[in-house]
């Protein structure tokens, strides 16, 4: 039996190879990652590239192919400040399944200068102030807004985030929406009568007279164009990167991973009865095998859990002296469930089938709870379809 157990070890242990992270080199040029072979998976990895002149920040998305781009997982790297490098490696933290395709998208960003960055504000400046003199008609009683104030809010920070759709902040700091301040100048405007606008004006001079409340709305609504302005100014005051370049990569394999049936050899105790003084059990060595319950590079609790069923090496006797075996193969067998708590470490937990002779014409088949711990070790079946 010892040496039954060594020859199972031997043809069971699995070949654990410990190395360096994975990488594969992605080609702009030619829209080639990894020389056209399968990406890895089940295992996390690096994509690495030639970096085109005066590209400042990578970023990639990669999604399953039948999915969409909003599901994807999205992966960054950045130039350090005031380096030029020549090359990027982006980590992939969240490793690929096997078999599968999917889709990886390049965004590819380059800093912006003075002359951009002046283009992008007043275009978004532009689109602020016609935006707020079309939402709002001045009456004889006072200000109409066309839409609410809730609505305006969210349509004057998709106007800037519009504006900025192909440019990303280099510390990756988004556009929060405009501040209380300009809320409160929204709801000032809303609720502004005009019955007293000649008191109100800021400047009046002789041009003025005969249009006081026309004059007054629009030193109001100047007002909250230029407070619009400012904050936006506030978020545009260093260069943004813009984007210069996509490159997709789509329905895309990974690598067919090998099939390994999981085999656990260990030694178990089964209770019979009684109690802390009078203990009632049997131990034997056990094996069997185990049907994971989860892939463990995607989830950590049930990837390391199985449900295991096997067979005990050998009888137990209880405390009667009573032979315990089984009604099927003559041995003890069992099902329960496995948690993995070290590399090849397993803590088991389940049933035992058993069976004992009362008379020669006889046989009492009971069920008996059963712990115990073993190693596990993976067989080779071949690759996964």
């Amino acid at each position: 039996m010892k040496n039954l157990l060594i020859l199972c070890l031997i043809l069971t242990l699995p070949l654990q190879v410990i190395g360096q992270i994975k990488s594969v080199t992605f080609s702009p040029e030619k829209n080639q990652i990894n020389s056209g072979l399968p990406l890895p998976s089940e295992e996390r990895f690096l994509i690495d590239g030639v970096l085109p002149r005066g590209i400042r920040r990578v970023e990639v998305k990669i999604y399953k192919a039948n999915k969409k781009i909003t599901t994807a997982e999205s992966y960054i790297w950045k130039a350090a400040y005031l380096s030029n490098p020549s090359a990027f490696e982006i980590y992939v933290a969240y490793p690929l399944r096997s078999s599968e395709n999917y889709t990886l998208k390049f965004f590819y960003y380059n800093a912006t200068d003075t002359t951009e960055m002046s283009a992008v504000k007043d275009a978004i400046h532009t689109n602020l102030e016609t935006y707020l003199n079309a939402n709002f008609e001045v009456n004889k009683k006072g200000v109409k807004a066309l839409v609410s104030q809730k609505a305006m809010m969210v349509q004057l920070n998709e106007i800037v985030n519009q504006g900025l759709s192909n440019y990303t902040h280099q510390l990756d700091q988004s556009f929060n929406g405009f501040s209380d301040v300009v809320k409160q100048k929204i709801e000032q405007v809303h609720g502004l009568k005009l019955k007293n606008a000649k008191f109100n004006l800021l400047k009046k001079d002789d041009s003025t007279k005969g249009t006081d409340n026309a004059y007054y709305a629009n030193q109001i609504l100047a007002q909250l164009v230029a407070l619009t302005k400012a904050e936006t100014d506030q978020y545009l005051r260093s260069n943004l990167l813009m984007l210069v370049d996509v490159r997709e990569i789509d329905n895309y394999p990974t690598q067919k991973k090998p099939y390994y049936l999981p085999i656990n050899i260990g030694y178990a105790g089964t209770y019979f009865g009684g109690g802390f003084n009078d203990l009632d059990y049997g131990t034997s060595a056990f094996a069997g095998i185990s049907v994971p319950l989860g892939n463990k590079n995607f989830t950590k609790i049930l990837g390391n859990a199985s449900i295991s069923t096997g067979v005990f090496f050998s009888n137990m006797t209880d405390g009667n002296q009573t032979e315990i075996s089984g009604p099927l193969i003559g041995r003890p067998t069992y099902i329960g469930l496995g948690y993995s708590i070290f590399r090849i470490m397993r803590f088991n937990a389940g049933a035992v089938l058993t069976s004992s002779n009362v008379n020669s014409n006889f046989e009492d088949v009971t069920v008996y709870p059963f712990i115990g711990f073993s190693a596990e070790f993976n067989i080779w079946l071949g690759l996964k379809p």
